[in-house]
């Protein structure tokens, strides 16, 4: 046996005899420890003493480039780290190589948008052919969720009093109850409005809902989702449409557009707090403007000549 294999051995027995480890776990750490140690002798490190840190980091590297899993490397990660502590007690080396090493994080898949042309051509056609008050509910709310890239639950939670119709500005509440105030363009402003007239013909059981369902009460989760789907049924979209897809969309074109991240993370309301505080060190005025510039569907009028009119 060769110094690398006679010192996983010998773990492995401290495991088993002393540690009283379950066969699982020392299984595990075998299997672990013999992958690198066949990496590592591609790499002329012949003993343990001579495995440094950049080793154990483009061993991490390789097994991402294999495309193992996150989960998987930080197993193995913490396979080496605990045999490094076994040879440290051991007398067998110094320093533990693996510490401080953490595994790539794979990008996350975020879903499909819809083509800023494709969504425009789609929220034109569905303005010109509502026949009814539920149909112009349903403009309003894809007018809505692109326009200001709101979440499906802050849209069914929305009361009319958080709009400001004057201001073209809404107020959510997001994710642990805070909220924020996002803008709303003016194809989304004139939608809300063709909406609230037609509200009124609709027997109304929840006065403050913004959204209602054929019955009055407020529109459900599962009812906005159904709804969203038949609507790009009915446009021609290619792709099944679902809320969280708007709010990707309408991510996806702003950032295109402005490329500006800050701005678009306190527009999202991002939970992250970490992240968000170091974005979000914008003013307000700031943030209207570049989402007046930026957003397709925003050309919002001077306050001057904007109305609230019914």
């Amino acid at each position: 046996m060769n110094t690398l294999t006679a010192a996983i051995e010998a773990f492995i027995h401290h495991g088993q005899q002393v540690r009283q480890l379950s066969v699982h776990t020392t299984q595990s750490y075998s299997r672990d420890l013999h992958q690198f140690a066949v990496w590592l002798e591609q790499t002329q490190a012949a003993q343990w003493a001579e495995v440094k840190k950049h080793h154990v980091q483009q061993y991490s590297a390789h097994l991402f480039r294999q495309g193992k899993s996150t989960k998987t490397i930080q197993r193995q990660l913490s396979s080496i780290r605990n045999f490094f502590r076994f040879l440290i007690h051991q007398h067998e080396c110094q320093n533990n190589p693996a510490d401080g090493v953490s595994a790539p994080k794979h990008a996350q898949r975020l879903p499909k948008v819809v083509d800023t042309e494709s969504l425009n051509q789609a929220l034109n056609e569905g303005a010109a052919k509502q026949e009814g008050p539920l149909q112009q509910r349903d403009q309003a709310i894809m007018e809505l969720l692109y326009s200001s890239g709101l979440r499906l639950s802050e849209v069914v939670n929305l009361n009319i009093a958080e709009l400001d119709m004057q201001a073209g500005m809404v107020r959510v509440t997001g994710k642990g109850n805070k909220t924020r105030m996002v803008p709303v363009g003016e194809a989304a402003i004139k939608a809300i409005q063709a909406w609230l007239k037609a509200r009124q013909l609709l027997p109304v059981a929840d006065e403050n809902a913004l959204f209602l369902n054929h019955r009055g009460q407020r529109l459900g989760p599962r009812g906005l989702q159904k709804r969203l789907r038949q609507y790009g049924i009915e446009q021609g979209l290619q792709q099944q449409l679902h809320p969280h897809m708007l709010r990707h969309s309408f991510a996806s074109h702003m950032l295109e557009a402005s490329g500006d991240m800050r701005a678009l993370q306190e527009l999202l309301g991002h939970a992250d707090l970490a992240t968000t505080q170091i974005y979000t060190h914008l003013d307000f005025q700031h943030l209207a403007q570049a989402y007046d510039q930026a957003h397709p569907r925003a050309k919002r009028q001077d306050d001057k000549n904007t109305t609230d009119s019914d």
